[in-house]
């Protein structure tokens, strides 16, 4: 089998569908060295050329490489395409969510993808939450979309030297005890709520668990309201500045020991198609405290507490027990490992390549 590979962000690991891209691809490599991958890359990085190399230059390359099938890891099938195509759709957020609909260029490639989904052979997201989603708002068929996780990366870890957990904390300056948030700071990741929890636990365990957000304090944020402000208005106006500490972003190779030293991982977000850094928190033996909206509840399974993702109070009450009883934090510490576990590329790769082979045999 042949497999024609869109390679649009091989090359931008600092990206989410870089990343997916590059493990599924090495993934596949790995448990099928006999399937020929032939990655296809563009000549040009501008929005003009990403339009057409979606629609004309990958599929055309597909085809003048007798591909048996296209796999594009990202949403951009081609209109048309002599080759079977499968795409990946991690989530339909510009559909689902009004707030990010954005300008009339952006609703135009929504339009036009959202057109050519339905002539995808296959479509593989990262969620049943997404599946779902999927099915309500583009014209596919259930049968040809299937659910198929994603993984964290191996490096994820509780077990990080302790010289490097020690220079990580320095270069931090991260306290001995911490909450965690570290994601990004978009409308859905519903970040008025996450400080609101220290409006409630910030008193009885602030100080000696603060709450830690991997991100600059002068970071635009938005209020439930609606309202701009940045991340440190906003803490100052909710009066939990003196228990949120804000230590910029954080580099790649320094994520598994801020992780790892984390007591647990706050985690409010309204929608994901999969979340990511929940698992990442997992993988590090760290339980999650957060929303049970969405595909949360799916990454998560038993090793956290989960809760209404405005209910600011009942996310502090968890938030206290994890911190405060070492019984609990630590058993769900076994589960987080335990339910971590059950996510490996290997296993992505397998299903991916079930989905594809069954594409090429139909």
């Amino acid at each position: 089998m042949k497999i024609a590979l869109n390679a649009w962000f091989q090359d931008m690991p600092h990206t989410g569908s870089g990343q997916y891209a590059r493990q599924l691809e090495a993934a596949l490599r790995e448990i099928a060295p006999h399937v020929d991958i032939a990655a296809v890359r563009p000549r040009a990085r501008d929005n003009a050329s990403k339009v057409w190399f979606e629609q004309v230059g990958f599929p055309r390359a597909a085809d003048r490489m007798r591909a048996d099938v296209a796999l594009t890891p990202y949403w951009a099938p081609p209109l048309h395409s002599r080759t079977p195509a499968v795409v990946t759709v991690h989530d339909v957020i510009p559909l689902a969510l009004p707030d990010y609909r954005g300008g009339p260029l952006q609703r135009a490639y929504t339009s036009l993808v959202r057109a050519a989904s339905a002539n995808a052979a296959h479509i593989i997201t990262d969620s049943e939450f997404s599946r779902k989603d999927i099915l309500k708002h583009l014209p596919v068929r259930p049968e040809s979309v299937s659910a198929i996780p994603l993984a964290a990366d191996a490096r994820f870890t509780p077990f990080v030297p302790a010289e490097q957990m020690q220079a990580v904390r320095e270069r931090y300056n991260l306290p001995d005890s911490y909450v965690l948030y570290l994601s990004n700071f978009d409308r859905r990741k519903n970040i008025e709520t996450l400080m609101q929890v220290y409006v409630w636990c910030g008193e009885p365990i602030g100080h000696d668990f603060p709450l830690v957000i991997a991100g600059e304090p002068d970071t635009p944020v938005f209020a439930h309201n609606g309202r701009k402000m940045t991340l440190a208005q906003m803490a100052k106006e909710l009066e939990v500045d003196d228990v949120v500490h804000f230590i910029g972003r954080v580099a790649e190779e320094d994520k598994p020991a801020v992780y790892a030293g984390a007591r647990c991982f706050l985690f409010t977000s309204l929608y994901e198609g999969f979340g990511l850094p929940a698992l990442e928190a997992l993988a590090c033996g760290v339980p999650v405290v957060g929303s049970n909206a969405a595909s949360i509840p799916e990454v998560v399974g038993d090793a956290g507490m989960l809760v209404d993702p405005m209910d600011a109070r009942r996310m502090a009450g968890a938030v206290i027990a994890v911190c405060t009883e070492d019984v609990l934090h630590d058993q769900l510490s076994r589960r987080a490992l335990l339910q971590a576990a059950k996510f490996s590329w290997q296993r992505t790769a397998f299903e991916t390549l079930a989905v594809l082979k069954s594409v090429v045999r139909s």
